[in-house]
């Protein structure tokens, strides 16, 4: 089965995980995602959760196991892990294993999933679209929105860079991701998130504007650096993860100077959205 396009979904501002096929047009969704949707009991532990309920149904002979497709999803550590995945008529028969309130509620979403990637697929501007109204609806600000649609455009002409030199995604990725953080931020992945106290949260989605930028610079000096010096083995990629990095580092150093505030900051996006608001009322009563 071809792996596409991966995506995090929102359902009630609940994140279920989804990934594209190209060749069946057709949408996977994360079976531990819908479970903690749709099970109450499950939304403190859903892969127990979906581990009990998958041997009750293995034991019932039902064909929801056996359609299961183990896929690479995103998880909280930002790193892929095969994870038990179902289309969309598994994901319905799943429904009629878990009573639910919310059930029917979930049937129409994942119907307007699907339009929406069809929709698409003839308009690309319209998955830009909705990926911005789904930040809107989290609170973010248009600004931040604007800055973080194009980190993702930004991260993924890296990640092209780094799939043509025959890079894997996994480790590798996540070494000379933790390289250039490590080079702009002085922290990597994991220390950046302990920094703003995030757990299972999106370390991206809790940078301020500033940082957003900086990283932005960080893996797009990346993408040229390699495009220019074509490095030869990892060991190369990963000092070509550091020049890039490098490169934000100086912008940051300087920018700090002027300014006389740290651009790294232990803000995540709940506390960053709450400084807003405060700050936006004191430009009011000006």
């Amino acid at each position: 089965m071809a792996e596409q396009k991966t995506q995090i979904r929102l359902f009630e501002e609940q994140k279920v995980r989804t990934i594209w096929n190209a060749e069946e047009e057709e949408w996977y969704f994360s079976v531990v995602d819908v479970c903690k949707v749709l099970a109450e009991s499950a939304s403190k532990d859903p892969g127990a959760y979906w581990r009990k309920l998958k041997q009750r149904l293995k034991a019932e002979g039902s064909e929801v196991v056996t359609k299961c497709h183990g896929l690479k999803l995103p998880a909280s550590d930002g790193k892929n892990y095969k994870t038990d995945c179902l289309d969309t008529e598994g994901v319905f028969r799943l429904i009629q294993s878990i009573p639910s309130p919310k059930a029917e509620p979930f049937k129409l979403w994942m119907a307007q999933v699907a339009k929406e990637r069809l929709d698409e697929m003839q308009d690309p501007e319209q998955g830009i679209h909705r990926a911005l109204a789904e930040y809107k609806a989290l609170g973010y600000s248009d600004n931040w929105i604007n800055q973080r649609l194009k980190s993702i455009e930004i991260r993924k002409d890296l990640t092209d860079e780094w799939k043509k030199h025959g890079l894997k995604e996994g480790v590798q990725f996540a070494t000379l991701t933790d390289i250039i953080y490590k080079a702009w931020a002085g922290k990597t992945a994991k220390q950046y998130k302990e920094y703003k106290g995030l757990k299972k949260e999106n370390l991206r989605d809790n940078m301020t504007n500033q940082e957003l930028v900086l990283n932005m610079l960080a893996e797009m000096a990346t993408t040229d650096i390699s495009k220019a010096r074509n490095p030869k083995n990892f060991t190369e990629h990963a000092d070509t993860a550091r020049r890039g990095g490098n490169i934000a580092k100086e912008a940051r150093e300087k920018l700090e100077l002027e300014t006389g505030k740290k651009i790294v900051s232990p803000l995540n996006a709940k506390d960053y959205f709450e400084q807003q608001q405060i700050e936006d009322k004191e430009d009011k009563t000006e």
